[in-house]
């Protein structure tokens, strides 16, 4: 009899919930009562309440997060209508503070707070004994050693399809007030031996790629030396791993060891948020300014990791200009993805502290998004908003290899802007435009806009073209040349063409 159920929407099918893994590992006793559902956000609310309900469910548990708690409410709504006899038990970040003001609590039987993974197993058995808990569960921290491990309960689906969450440490010592981990006291390690025994069994189960959840990989460098050296023994299976970095902490116990790492096998996300020293003091970010570039060049220098490092838009006292500044010094660093955020009000983080000095306006829902403060209105907000995307698609996209420094030049962030602005006006679009229609927009506002002359942009942006393979010509092309797009017709035969080859 499965009468527990614990169910998550993931924002896609490749990332597996580790955290639902964690409540499923230590239910004990209960455990061969209970089975794990996970959903995509792609699916509909009443669809998954199908897949939810069965006769025997008596208890429903919901790891709840900011990409997902809309969603989730509307499954908990439906399920209260159908099955009102049905305990609804949520818990999650999102759920664990301000926690009176949100419908989904309203909806729910029981609220966790902070870490469930074993207070969700003695709610269960609470209400098994016909007790009576209190909505509210604040759990008293948990003790890492006194977990059973979640690693075996990633299926051979998860291993051979999804991207593995794993964590060598919980918490964060440091205090950057728009991040929750802001709120840890500090960053707590599992037991290394264990832990790496726990990979071994994931490798040799055939998993290949490993994404390290720990805010501070590199806090302390025998052990994050220790975890290199074991993946390296196995790099030849073609392992790919995705670490967070602290931008100024690279010990010189690691500068041997990431040169070695193959081509496509590491990817570090590197937060640097912003290079302005008063705005970091203001959030209670401490970066050592001349480490991190240093570090930043040398990772591009020395080994072939991928490095996506993260700016943030809508800080306290940061403005434009300000954030073009650091945006350009970011870009001279050369990391591969520059992801342009724009802040978030997470529930329980400090940085709710500067609303009224800095006179902060956030989106009521999710994803809590700033929408003005005092150093940039709401049309300065929006224009953020475009460029990070447009950005995501030019940019970050890799798509664009030899135009892209040629549309940036000498001043990334003012030239992307004034692209970002002009594609806007252009297309009133920053979603479905058509890679083909890109490139053609692209070559449009460098040469019309830019004045950079025709030949040399359209020769940048035809090496792009067959870069991303794609089939025939651009529709610059096919204009300025139509004896190559004729030549081009005839070397790719039509689809009857192909049906006569086949017979």
């Amino acid at each position: 009899m499965k009468d527990i159920t614990l169910a998550t929407i993931n924002a896609r099918y490749i990332h597996a919930s580790l955290g639902l893994r964690y409540l499923y590992a230590n239910m004990e006793e209960l455990q061969p009562r209970t089975r794990l559902l996970e959903f995509t956000l792609q699916q509909r609310p009443e669809d998954i309440v199908e897949l939810l309900l069965t006769a025997e469910t008596k208890i429903l548990g919901f790891g709840v997060y900011i990409w997902n708690v809309l969603e989730t409410t509307e499954v908990m709504r439906l399920i209260r209508i159908l099955r009102p006899d049905i305990t609804l038990v949520v818990g999650g970040p999102e759920v664990s503070y301000e926690i009176d003001q949100q419908p989904i609590c309203k909806l729910a039987n029981h609220v966790i707070t902070g870490a469930a993974d074993t207070a969700f197993a003695e709610l269960c058995r609470e209400l098994e004994r016909g007790e009576r808990p209190h909505q509210l569960v604040s759990p008293l921290p948990v003790t890492l050693g006194e977990l059973a491990s979640p690693y075996g309960y990633y299926s051979d689906e998860d291993v051979a399809h999804r991207v593995l969450y794993v964590e060598a440490s919980r918490g964060c010592p440091f205090k950057c007030e728009f991040c929750l981990s802001s709120l840890d006291k500090t960053a707590v390690a599992f037991d290394l031996s264990a832990f790496l025994q726990e990979m071994q069994s994931l490798i040799d189960r055939g998993a290949r790629q490993f994404k390290f959840v720990d805010r501070t990989f590199n806090l302390k460098a025998d052990t994050s030396r220790q975890i290199l050296e074991f993946f390296l023994e196995h790099i030849d299976k073609g392992l790919f791993l995705h670490f967070e970095l602290i931008p100024d902490r690279l010990p010189e116990i690691l500068l041997d060891l990431l040169p070695r790492f193959p081509e496509n096998s590491l990817q570090f996300e590197i937060g640097i948020q912003s290079f302005n020293p008063e705005v970091q003091k203001r959030i209670s970010r401490r970066q050592q300014h001349e480490r991190t570039c240093t570090n930043m060049k040398w990772l591009r220098e020395h080994t072939t990791a991928h490095v996506h490092a993260d700016l943030i838009f809508g800080l306290p006292g940061e403005d434009l200009q300000s954030f073009g500044e650091g945006f350009d010094l970011l870009h001279s660093l050369g990391p591969q993805e520059i992801q342009v955020g724009i802040l978030k009000r997470l529930r329980g983080t400090p940085i709710a502290r500067h609303t009224a000095d800095y006179d902060m306006r956030y989106m009521s829902t999710p994803p809590y998004r700033i929408l003005a403060h005092k150093d940039a209105d709401f049309d300065t907000v929006q224009r953020m908003v475009r460029f990070a995307r447009y950005w995501d698609l030019v940019g970050n996209s890799g798509r664009f290899p030899s135009a892209l420094p040629l549309l940036l030049g000498q001043s990334p962030f003012k030239r992307f802007m004034g692209l970002s602005d002009w594609l806007f006006s252009t297309t009133a679009q920053t979603h479905r435009i058509a890679l083909p229609k890109l490139f053609e927009l692209l070559r449009n506002h460098m040469v019309s806009n830019l004045h950079i002359d025709t030949d040399t942009v359209e020769s940048h942006l035809l090496a792009d073209f067959k870069h991303n393979r794609l089939k025939g010509l651009p529709a610059f092309a096919r204009q300025q040349n139509p004896a190559m797009a004729a030549a081009n017709r005839r070397e790719t035969p039509s689809g009857a063409q192909r049906q006569q080859r086949h017979q």
